[in-house]
């Protein structure tokens, strides 16, 4: 690979996707140097343009929607019109992958099925992200991030039983089913080599919460016992006077002695409550001793404290803390992109860091329809 040259430089994919399982996936296949045509409705583009409603240029053009579009093109079609039919079928001829992440069907009855695009195009890998899968009992149903969490088992794991069940804020689901999206992609574009001929690629928001509990399924599944990170007896998050920390009181091999020496405290519990049931059924005890030594220091000082045993530990942030981390800018973690206009706009940039390809800003998050007379002189055609 030339040093100019990014790993996926001559793919071309057709992304009918919305919102952020399929987008989040075609950014993330766009940033590794794909070409991504992203089929965006006339007048109105697709739904993450209008999450804040309105309905002028500058709100189809969002922080929400620049998170998940950066260096890929925007065309808008009618695809109920034969006209713009033609175009997507003239895209598959020389496409190598087509995303959607509809409901099972849609693509059938838009007229662009995996049948009908094969048919045009053997080498055609055909994407598909739903919420529960193409086939059984819950297919039909309408695929989004809180559903998921709550028919998969996530919302239902909490710390302790006593804290309410609630929604978790950040996509979950919609950020992993994508990042497994890229994969089962990846791995049908070496198929191919070996092959020649395309595949169909099926995730779902449901099939990837299983897949994120694999220890906890594996362990329930053999014992009938139900395995709770969260809830371990010396683990926890803890107030201080200027905020909060975390303690993981795991992977040591006396952790809760560390844990005494860090508070300076005058026994060694761990004598007293040697085996992890003992902990177990005294954690509300533990807990008060923690809040009690820790809430009267600041976060720093508890740090400082903790960490001088090796112990796991971290001060617990805002989103806005996290970004202005140092760290964060070590990693180049924020990325600056001119648009059109909204002059500088700032969105996080590609958690994968190669040493011979580096994340690179193509194409600012298209306007509606932006590349739209670009890709129909590429094919030589009009919709006219």
């Amino acid at each position: 690979m030339s040093n100019n040259s990014l790993p996926l430089d001559g793919i071309k994919i057709i992304d009918f996707s919305q919102v952020m399982l399929g987008p989040c996936a075609t950014q993330m296949l766009a940033d590794f140097g794909a070409d991504v045509i992203k089929i965006e409705r006339p007048k109105v583009g697709e739904l993450s343009r209008n999450v804040f409603g309105g309905n002028s240029e500058l709100s189809r053009n969002n922080p929400v929607f620049f998170s998940l579009n950066r260096n890929k093109r925007s065309m808008t079609l009618d695809t109920r019109t034969d006209a713009a039919k033609k175009v997507i079928y003239e895209l598959a001829k020389t496409a190598d992958v087509v995303v959607s992440n509809f409901r099972p069907g849609v693509m059938s009855r838009m007229g662009f099925s995996y049948e009908t695009l094969k048919a045009i195009n053997p080498r055609i890998i055909f994407a598909s992200g739903t919420g529960f899968g193409p086939t059984g009992p819950n297919a039909h149903k309408g695929g989004q991030d809180v559903l998921a969490q709550a028919m998969s088992g996530v919302m239902e794991q909490r710390a302790d039983a006593s804290i309410p069940r609630s929604i978790y804020p950040t996509a979950l689901c919609d950020y992993a089913a994508g990042m497994h999206l890229v994969q089962g992609v990846m791995a049908a574009i070496i198929a191919r080599f070996k092959s020649g001929v395309g595949q169909r690629v099926d995730v779902s928001l449901y099939d990837s919460m299983l897949a994120m509990q694999m220890q906890e399924a594996a362990n329930l599944m053999a014992t009938n016992a139900t395995l709770n990170w969260a809830a371990l007896p010396l683990s926890g998050v803890f107030d201080t006077t200027d905020g909060a920390i975390v303690i993981v009181g795991a992977f040591k091999q006396n952790p809760l002695q560390d844990i005494c020496l860090a508070m300076e405290h005058p026994e060694d519990l761990s004598i007293k409550y040697p085996l992890l049931e003992d902990q177990t059924k005294v954690k509300e005890y533990l807990h008060g001793e923690f809040r009690s030594y820790f809430g009267k220091m600041t976060t720093k000082q508890a740090i400082a404290k903790l960490e001088k045993q090796d112990l796991l530990c971290a001060p617990v942030r805002s989103l806005g803390e996290a970004l202005e981390n140092e760290q964060t800018a070590v990693n180049e973690m924020i990325a600056t992109i001119k648009h059109p206009l909204h002059g500088d706009i700032q969105v996080i940039a590609s958690p994968v860091h190669m040493s011979d390809a580096p994340f690179t800003l193509r194409h600012a998050p298209p306007t509606l329809g932006q590349h739209n007379d670009e890709i129909l002189n590429e094919l030589g055609m009009s919709l006219d």
